[in-house]
């Protein structure tokens, strides 16, 4: 029965193909070279076969004796030149398929790491794309491999049609341990790249983890959860190396005795003089070449190993990614506006029905519980996630509608763990920026006090990153200045004050509340940053229960209780 596609199959497909265009030039070549090391490899026999006439006959046989020579050495020459450009084609098609992979992953953004897991996510990238990467490679030798085999039939043919008529008859059984061997290998391959994956996905969330682990005396325990795949790994490897084995040892069995029976009939047309000593020491080796099984099983095994890592990079690039319009942003104050946007996650609603405006230059911030719904909110607010039902507008233009570019540049983000990506601590300030100014990036340093704790460093803004040690509330302070740098008129904080202390924390909302006309949408967990927000959206099972000020919301007691007590500001 013919297994059912997925789009994963087809996205794996669509890949390869794509790679293989990428390294097309070369993987041509590389065909090429391969081939010519065949065809080169068939002449051998024949040339042999001539020369040891001659020489029976003690006639002149120094131009074949040279012929054989140049053979050789041509041999070896296009095996040197394969052998590079296999090495070129594998490189240059796994950096493209990674290549392809990041750009498709950040595009898609949290959902791929939701459904894969960072770890797996790495494991794929790092090992499945090498992996993959071999396949042009692969299919280039596989069609070389192939063409020896049938060119020693054509030869076998061509000294004779009984030594041909001999080895075609046991080709069907070649044949169909061939491609047993390929659908079994292919199966296995699977299995074990998964497994690995696992592994993979749980030592990176260790890694994440480790402060944590450590703290709990818990590293025995989790060295067990992360090597617990490990006996399912083993036995996909061994698997694998039981099929590649059984295949070897099959097609060990049955190319000697068609050997054999090529040289048996050989060796009868010999007494009959049909056949020279020549012809029957090239029908030798053509019989060799004819069933040489070994060649293909590596082959096979190889493209099989490639197809299933081909097949893990399908699946994420078979998630979609979010598409954009061409719409470009009009000039306004930056008006946001939720029209009956609904969320659901893990098949549970979290946001139901959220109507919401938040006036041009305005701030606004978000509160509830835990689990409310805030940060999924702030993510529809600037399109980091797309609502399952109901549309988000900026100044009234639905998001999905705007360019990538006019999006990017009119909303900026601010996070709880902020990632501060790039060489040096001015770089992670001025990330996303086109033409990131000094005089802009110490402004926003001001503005999110974090200035002085940068100049103390020992480079100032010039320090790397790696060389400047800072608290999670100095995290967050970059974070914000990278948020401030951006200049857009759309703000989102997500809780980006939360490791903040007070003092700080109130500086920074007064500069955001009164020196800038961003648009700002604030997560907060604090009744004092609440307080100093123009308005309060407050979630509550999902929806937007009340929006007011927070001194008018402060009587409410559920309101209070998402405060988790705190005293009003």
């Amino acid at each position: 029965m013919r297994r059912t596609t997925t789009p994963a199959d087809d996205a794996s497909r669509a890949l390869l193909r794509a790679a293989t265009r990428h390294s097309g030039a070369r993987t041509a070549a590389l065909c090429l070279v391969a081939t010519a090391g065949t065809g080169a490899g068939l002449l051998l026999p024949a040339a042999l076969g001539r020369t040891l006439d001659l020489l029976l006959a003690r006639a002149p046989a120094t131009g074949w004796v040279l012929c054989c020579a140049g053979l050789v050495l041509l041999l070896a020459l296009l095996d040197g030149c394969q052998s590079v450009l296999v090495g070129t084609v594998d490189a240059r098609t796994a950096a493209w398929l990674r290549r392809r992979l990041t750009g498709h992953v950040l595009a898609v953004g949290p959902r791929a790491t939701a459904r894969f897991g960072a770890g797996d996510l790495v494991a794929r990238l790092v090992g499945n794309a090498a992996q993959a990467g071999t396949a042009p490679a692969a299919r280039a030798a596989l069609l070389a491999a192939l063409a020896g085999p049938v060119g020693g039939i054509v030869a076998l043919g061509l000294i004779d049609l009984w030594l041909a008529a001999v080895l075609l008859a046991g080709a069907p059984v070649l044949a169909v341990l061939l491609r047993t061997f390929a659908r079994d290998t292919s199966r296995c391959v699977t299995r074990y790249q998964q497994e690995q994956g696992r592994i993979a996905a749980a030592f990176a969330e260790a890694v994440d983890g480790h402060r944590t682990i450590r703290a709990a005396g818990a590293t025995d325990r989790e060295t067990e959860r992360i090597l617990r795949p490990l006996p399912e790994l083993s036995r996909a490897g061994h698997q694998m190396w039981r099929v590649q084995g059984r295949a070897a040892a099959q097609a060990v069995t049955v190319a000697p005795l068609l050997q054999l029976g090529v040289i048996a009939v050989a060796g009868v047309l010999l007494t009959r003089h049909r056949l020279s000593v020549g012809e029957m020491l090239a029908a030798s080796r053509y019989a060799v070449l004819a069933t040489g099984v070994g060649v293909l099983v590596a082959q096979l095994a190889s493209l099989a190993r490639a197809r299933a890592a081909a097949g893990r990079l399908g699946e994420v690039v078979a998630e979609p990614a979010p598409t954009h319009g061409r719409r470009r942003l009009p000039p306004g104050p930056g008006r946001l506006e939720l029209r009956g946007v609904s969320a659901r996650r893990g098949g549970h609603t979290v946001l139901d029905g959220i109507d919401l405006v938040v006036p041009g230059g305005t701030t606004v911030a978000v509160v509830g519980r835990s689990g409310a719904g805030k940060s999924l909110l702030a993510a529809l607010a600037g399109r980091m996630a797309d609502p399952d039902d109901g549309e988000v507008l900026l100044d009234e233009v639905p998001l999905p509608e705007l360019t990538h570019d006019d999006l990017r540049r009119a909303v900026a983000y601010a996070f709880e763990r902020p990632a501060l990506l790039g060489g040096t601590v001015e770089d992670a300030i001025g990330l996303g920026l086109p033409h990131p100014s000094p005089t802009r990036i110490r402004e926003a340093a001001r503005t999110a006090h974090a200035d002085d704790f940068i100049c103390r460093l020992p480079n100032g803004y010039g320090t790397a990153l790696a060389d400047a040690p800072r608290s999670g509330g100095e995290s967050q302070r970059l974070g914000l200045a990278r948020a401030f740098a951006h200049d857009g008129r759309l703000l989102i904080l997500d809780d980006a004050l939360s490791s903040l202390d007070t003092v700080t924390e109130a500086r920074i909302t007064e500069a955001l509340t009164g020196g800038s006309s961003a648009t700002r949408l604030l997560v907060a967990h604090r009744a004092a940053t609440a307080a100093r927000a123009d308005a309060v959206a407050w979630l509550d099972g999902g929806r937007v229960r009340a929006v007011g000020r927070h001194e008018e919301l402060w009587d409410i007691r559920e309101y209070r209780e998402a405060f988790t007590g705190e005293e009003p500001a």
